[in-house]
């Protein structure tokens, strides 16, 4: 069983940036591939970022590529989501999820979800 707490969305200005952190609990995170998603209401939850449990392999939905940059310290038990260059269309809920090992880029391949951080961008 993992636990994930987002942390780290707010209110800004377009241009600006921000850095998102998901902490997970449990003994294993260095097992578990990572993702962000994001959702606004109305919408189906969309793949931002993941980042599989060797750190190397990333990847990105092609609207965040060259300004979202996803990280992790498994020391911490922690996946980052760097967002730079905001724009308003990124404003909504984002979640990290867990699955074990690979990569995955639905919400069907993740098993454990966090809460979500509300991210708002205005113009």
């Amino acid at each position: 069983q993992v636990q994930l707490v987002e942390s780290g969305g707010g209110l800004v200005q377009a241009g600006d940036s921000l850095r998102l952190s998901c902490t997970a609990s449990g003994r294993t995170f260095s097992v578990y591939a990572m993702g962000w998603f994001r959702q606004t209401p109305g919408k189906e939850r969309e793949f931002v970022a993941a980042i599989d449990w060797s750190p190397g392999n990333t990847y990105y939905a092609d609207s965040v590529k060259g300004r979202f940059t996803i990280s992790r310290d498994n020391a911490k038990n922690t996946v980052y989501l760097q967002m730079n260059s905001l724009n308003p269309e990124d404003t909504a809920s984002y979640y990290c999820a867990a699955r074990r090992y690979i990569i995955g880029t639905v919400p069907t391949d993740y098993n454990y979800w966090g809460q979500g951080t509300q991210v708002t961008v205005s113009s």
